[in-house]
């Protein structure tokens, strides 16, 4: 089944037997592991199968164990986790908060750098994912986990990438669950893939809760 996420090219999503276009955040909602990895694994064995760029961000688990989950599960792609050509595995301190402290400025920065990096050596397609559960923990910064994820919606589109941000709803709270789904235009829900109606646009997102991440050029209005 194709979902119409823009109006860039196809990809296979790897799971459910799902097709969507490049350019596209996504929100995975899930409440066990077997949900979850069904999006994972499926998700990076397609890209790998492709020749995508993979970045991954586990959190339930280490990277160690992801790589003995995929050689188990994949044992002909069992080396591929290792290889930085096809995937870049990266702890949720050294992808979100390096410094010890978590920015959505700095993200962008560091994102718009692993592009251009990606790009190098000519056009790249880029599967990105990771497990948000990070993000309970008291990390400065963290409160601005929603205007980095709302302000993902104008990094994505009009490249060749997309991002699923997985959620576990067993442990983040009801009002979390529902900015996450006010900031990702699409989401995945017991394996079924659908345009969200409870997204908000970046600007409108942005305006009532973080104004101050607005990018430039754009009026804070009333409410900013």
């Amino acid at each position: 089944m194709h979902i119409q996420t823009s109006d860039q090219e196809r990809l296979a999503m790897g799971f459910g037997g799902y097709t969507c276009n490049w350019g596209t955040h996504m929100c995975g909602l899930y409440e066990t592991e077997q949900e979850r990895d069904e999006i994972i694994f499926g998700f990076l064995l397609q890209g790998d199968l492709q020749g995508d760029q993979l970045l991954y961000c586990p959190s339930e688990r280490s990277a160690e164990n992801f790589k003995s989950d995929w050689a188990q599960a994949y044992p002909e792609f069992a080396g591929h986790p290792d290889d930085p050509a096809r995937f870049t595995l990266q702890e949720p301190r050294t992808l979100y908060f390096p410094d010890g402290v978590f920015s959505p400025w700095k993200m962008d920065a560091g994102l718009d750098q692993f592009y251009r990096q990606s790009q190098q050596g000519g056009p790249r397609n880029i599967r990105a994912t990771a497990e948000m559960v990070w993000a309970l923990s008291a990390i400065p910064g963290v409160e601005h986990l929603m205007a980095y994820e709302s302000r993902l919606n104008y990094f994505i589109p009009g490249k060749p990438w997309i991002s699923i941000c997985l959620y576990n709803v067993c442990r983040f709270s009801g009002a979390t669950v529902m900015n996450v789904l006010r900031t990702h235009p699409f989401v995945i829900s017991q394996g079924v893939i659908s345009k969200n109606p409870y997204f908000q646009n970046p600007d409108d997102w942005l305006r009532r809760n973080a104004p101050e991440f607005l990018p430039p050029g754009v009026e804070r209005g009333k409410d900013g």
